[in-house]
């Protein structure tokens, strides 16, 4: 009896630990977020050979909270926003992996499900619809990036539109962590935001913007260039990069983004790691890259925002 009354409690205490760390789902807006109230191509979730999953067709967009234990709690937050050109999101190669990597560090996550271009079945092309492949076939050439705008596609309209939804979803993610910051014991003057790819686009546009409750104290991007011009303004945060030495338009937009922070006479920190390209994410490659996580946490430290 008593073998069964250790065995039972045991997976009682089991069962609480893995429900405190599925992570809280919130949606960003009140009923169905602004400028997409049309769209009806429903969400859509693969799952790769290795187990990671993608997500396309973002119409409705949310945040999963992810928070450290009480214990270690720094007091830190960052929202995350996970890339793929716009058109999809690295759910967890570039989002709940690097979720739970910051809350080994005491420091919460809110992974970003911002909005994405839709793929309309058959391949048609509606209202923040992806175009059909091949259209920009040809050779491939290095952007020439003017005011730090490194945007492939910058007379894409529907992109564009798409890129700005984006950022107004970063923003509500961004205002949800200051309204909760009690209750997720987040100091609200130490809330950043960190973006891979095209979410470090997205990341850079809530930077850029006007200053409210919604500007980040600190903005990371990983491989993520801006995608609309950079005038750096006065409030701008303190920035980190992380770039692969040869991924094709990204390092020179990261380098463009880099020498704007600069020139602006605010902090930032860039790292161009060789041998790699494009989305390393929190994948292991037996290279430097490996520990560009190690370098942000450093970063974090000295700037007192851990």
């Amino acid at each position: 009896m008593l073998l069964r009354t250790v065995i039972a409690v045991g997976l009682v205490a089991i069962a609480s630990e893995v429900t405190a760390q599925t992570p809280e789902v919130i949606r960003l807006w009140p009923g169905k977020a602004p400028g997409s109230e049309n769209w009806t191509v429903p969400e859509a979730t693969t799952t790769s050979p290795a187990g990671d999953r993608t997500i396309s067709n973002v119409s409705d967009p949310s945040v999963s909270v992810f928070l450290p234990s009480p214990a270690s709690a720094t007091g830190t937050a960052v929202v995350v926003a996970p890339g793929g050109a716009l058109r999809i999101l690295g759910w967890d190669n570039e989002g709940v992996k690097v979720a739970q990597w910051l809350n080994s560090k005491g420091i919460a996550a809110l992974v970003l499900k911002y909005r994405t271009l839709q793929s309309m079945p058959g391949g048609g092309r509606g209202r923040g619809a992806a175009p059909p492949a091949g259209a920009a076939a040809g050779p491939r050439k290095e952007l020439e990036i003017r005011n730090g705008n490194a945007n492939p596609e910058p007379d894409d309209l529907t992109l564009r539109e798409v890129l700005q939804m984006g950022i107004a979803d970063a923003q509500q993610a961004l205002r949800l962590a200051r309204r909760n910051a009690a209750a997720w014991r987040i100091d609200p003057a130490r809330l950043g935001i960190m973006g891979f790819s095209a979410g470090g686009g997205i990341a850079v546009g809530t930077a850029l913007a006007e200053r409210t409750d919604a500007s980040p104290d600190f903005l990371v991007s990983l491989y993520g260039p801006s995608l609309q011009d950079v005038n750096v303004p006065a409030h701008a945060p303190p920035l980190f990069i992380a770039v692969g030495s040869t991924h094709f338009n990204v390092t020179n937009g990261c380098l463009a983004l880099f020498a704007a922070w600069k020139a602006a006479g605010k902090p930032a920190e860039i790292h161009v790691y060789d041998q790699v390209s494009a989305g390393f994410g929190m994948t292991t490659r037996g290279l430097p890259v490996d520990s560009w996580s190690d370098r942000l946490l450093e970063w974090l430290v000295a700037r007192k925002l851990r």
